[in-house]
């Protein structure tokens, strides 16, 4: 509880802050009674605080005596246009003190009033990078939470649309919204979702990242995410329609849907803004992608050492003239170009604009015609490894699991085989199928099958059948 006495609730900021260049306090007097606000500095706006807030409050008439009825007629009457706010504690008066709020403490009022002046900078709304799509909107989420509310309550004009706010992080006190449509969104998937969220021990939420894991509450090992990710307003009302639960976290531009579908990882806003058939082609695009991306350079490795009657002969013959001059084995050629591709990659998204062009000119020299040329390399190991990344980009969403199976599928094929591609499409296989998240399988609808899902898995059906469907996501074959 706060004090009553104006000095010591003074004291207790100044404390809080020990002296932080940003903390601002500046004490006045209303009628003959003390008063002061205290702000952060770079998190108000200067000028809304002097026009709004000190300008009309040290020019009032005031002709009450009592602190608290002067504290109730500027609450009331002076400041009654500004967002405004009533805190009796001093852990949300410090919460609301670092969201850009005023605090107003009066002198014999036991009461502070936080007053919405906020002023920070923000970046402007733009298309998200990460989900780029050629018909549909270009705007992606920024990380204020309020504007990314905005974004989606303009989208979807129904009473329905409920918000859902809450803080974790002990220290960061990061806001997190919870978002969902109250006549779709399951009752028991809500609640588990809030209460994984409030169980949160950690002390700093500094991204999506930070929640995932908790959210998903999974034992044990998960090649791919049960949890989903997005940028883009229009994907995430799509999501929210079908029930599930949007998780807006204050300071990222991702946000996070539960629960999510290992067949979404291949969809796309543009399959549902496009003609069924090409949406349909794209997708099985999609899907041989993904396989080329894990598997082609595996099965390379393994038929080149270890079956090589399943080439054609002209073919084999040309494999073995370009691996004559190379000094290392398929599967060491194909690690290593895996592995330099994989550097070359990481150091094109980490270096400055000015140098990325560097580095991919730099790459194309070293992993290009200079390494086949210099015999290090062979060119058939080279271009299927070139297809194999080039594909993973087809899939985004799944790019971190690939690149890791991509590797673990070279080493099997190169030590065992068919065999170990075999043991490897299983695994694979069998980790897709066990994991679920809230009771809704990771492979619904495919295992188990639901004939009324596989309407958008391999084919994209048109609109007059998807509009009637009316699908929900508790809705899908699961568990129970």
């Amino acid at each position: 509880m706060v004090s009553i006495h104006l000095d010591e609730n003074l004291k207790y900021f100044a404390d809080a802050f020990d002296g932080s260049l940003d903390y601002i306090c500046r004490e006045f007097h209303i009628s003959g009674t003390r008063a002061a606000i205290v702000t952060m500095e770079g998190l108000v706006n200067k000028q809304t605080l002097a026009q709004s807030v000190m300008n009309p409050i040290t020019h009032a008439a005031i002709l009450e005596q009592d602190p608290v009825k002067k504290f109730d007629y500027l609450k009331d009457f002076v400041l009654s246009t500004v967002d405004q706010q009533e805190v009796v504690d001093y852990k949300t008066a410090l919460n609301l003190l670092m969201s850009g709020f005023a605090l107003l403490l009066v002198d014999g009022c036991l009461r502070i009033l936080a007053i919405g002046v906020q002023g920070f900078s923000l970046r402007s709304i733009s298309e998200p990078k990460s989900e780029v799509v050629q018909r549909g909107s270009r705007e992606g989420f920024v990380e204020s939470l309020q504007v990314n509310v905005s974004m989606i309550r303009r989208r979807m004009k129904t009473p329905l649309l409920k918000f859902e706010r809450m803080t974790v992080g002990e220290e960061s006190n990061t806001a997190v919204c919870l978002c969902y449509l109250r006549n779709t969104v399951s009752q028991e998937i809500l609640s588990e979702v809030r209460n994984n969220i409030k169980s949160i021990p950690l002390k700093n939420v500094l991204a999506a990242g930070y929640l995932t894991p908790f959210i998903a509450k999974k034992k044990g090992t998960s090649i791919f995410s049960c949890v989903g990710l997005s940028e883009r307003p229009d994907t995430i009302c799509g999501k929210i329609s079908e029930g599930r639960v949007a998780v807006i976290i204050d300071g990222t531009p991702n946000v996070l849907v539960v629960p999510h579908l290992f067949i979404e990882n291949f969809q796309s806003f543009d399959d549902y803004a496009n003609r069924p058939y090409y949406a349909t082609f794209t997708r099985l695009i999609k899907y041989l992608a993904f396989f080329l991306a894990i598997f082609l350079p595996g099965f390379y490795v393994s038929v080149t050492t270890f079956h090589p009657e399943l080439i054609l002969e002209p073919l084999l013959i040309k494999i073995a003239q370009s691996e004559t001059t190379t000094p290392f084995p398929i599967m060491l050629e194909a690690l290593v170009i895996h592995i330099i591709y994989e550097i070359m990659r990481e150091a094109g998204l980490r270096a400055p604009k000015s140098l990325s062009h560097a580095v991919s000119i730099v790459g194309a020299l070293v992993i290009g015609e200079a390494a086949v040329n210099s015999g290090l390399v062979g060119a058939p190991t080279l271009m299927v490894i070139a297809v194999s990344a080039i594909s993973s980009y087809a899939v985004p969403n799944l790019y971190e699991s690939i690149a890791l199976l991509r590797l673990i599928f070279i080493v099997l094929g190169g030590s065992i085989g068919f065999w170990g591609i075999s043991l490897g499409f299983l695994f694979v296989l069998i980790n897709i199928c066990s994991n679920n998240l809230y009771g809704i399988p990771l492979s619904a609808p495919v295992a188990p099958f639901g004939k009324r899902g596989m309407r958008d898995v391999l084919i994209r059906s048109s609109w007059k059948k998807l509009g009637k469907s009316g699908a929900k996501i508790q809705d899908m074959p699961g568990l129970n």
